[in-house]
């Protein structure tokens, strides 16, 4: 898979104050790559109007930002720690997006992880969609990340996840970052119903089962299982920038479910749920014995 590189860089000043920003900085200096210097209440002029990406990017101006102040986020960190009394507390690396799609510019999930290896009540989760993890497995990361990796059917993965490992990279991948030592588990999300889904997932689990071996079959794996869902903005952003997608947003199939978000959002109905969500747990039962399925959302 072709690394992500943007055609352009903006840089806001104070970014330049920090470790990261000047090694971001250093690395654009000879790459084919536009570098802009300007102030944050600039930025916006400089970004084009529009582009497609893996996902939706709400706006007419979508963009990625890097946030190069990692001490300061390390020390917010660290305070939230000592206010949960001092209880292992588990932080999300990739709520909000895929933390290894920018990592060969930042190197920030590495720093990351290193940091998370010396805190004895901080863990830390992380989920990709993408293969390049040959750069996190030497890591002194503790056990204290717990790595998991996006899967779905091809399907899924050839329609909606443009721009990302296949699903044998994504399967090579956790296996190094098992072998590495890091705790590991798998998201299944979203999760669809289509024209043979059945058929396709339970080839998914077969084929994940076979790839892993029955050493590692047989460790205690995490699953995170999801059902696709959708609210009205992202159905309208959806259509906006791909007016001929396969996806299935069809309000009529749905039921309305309230986000923790603050918005509504469309899921599949009481039954249909249910039916994905038994028919999963036992493809995933039945072939990896100490499988601990987290939840069905």
């Amino acid at each position: 898979m072709k690394l992500f590189m943007p055609h352009r860089v903006i840089f806001e000043p104070a970014s330049l104050e920090y470790p990261l920003g000047k090694e971001i900085f250093e690395y654009f200096k000879d790459k084919p790559v536009e570098i802009i210097n300007t102030s944050a209440r600039n930025t916006a002029r400089y970004i084009p109007g529009s582009t497609n990406a893996e996902k939706y990017v709400k706006g007419t101006k979508p963009y990625l930002k890097i946030f190069v102040n990692l001490d300061d986020t390390f020390n917010v960190i660290k305070d939230h720690i000592k206010q949960n009394d001092d209880k292992i507390t588990t932080f999300e690396a990739a709520s909000l997006g895929d933390p290894l799609a920018l990592e060969h510019i930042t190197g920030s999930l590495a720093k990351t992880i290193e940091f998370f290896a010396n805190l004895e009540k901080g863990r830390l989760r992380v989920v990709t969609k993408y293969e390049n993890v040959n750069s996190l497995l030497d890591l002194n990361h503790n056990q204290h990340t717990h790595f998991r990796i996006s899967i779905n059917t091809n399907y899924i993965i050839d329609n909606f996840e443009h721009n990302t490992g296949s699903l044998d990279e994504r399967i090579e991948a956790i296996m190094k970052l098992s072998k590495a030592g890091y705790p590991i588990g798998f998201i299944v999300a979203p999760i669809m119903q289509y024209e043979n889904w059945k058929e396709e997932y339970n080839l998914l689990f077969e084929k994940l089962n076979n790839s892993l071996g029955p050493e590692l079959s047989r460790k205690e794996l995490t699953f995170e299982l999801i059902q696709h869902r959708f609210t009205a903005v992202a159905k309208e952003l959806i259509l906006e920038r791909f007016p001929n997608t396969k996806l299935d947003m069809d309000e009529e199939n749905r039921s309305l479910k309230w986000g923790r978000f603050g918005r509504y959002k469309y899921v599949y109905h009481k039954e249909q749920a249910e039916e994905i969500k038994n028919y999963l747990t036992s493809l995933i039962s039945d072939r990896f014995i100490n499988a601990n399925i987290k939840y069905f959302t």
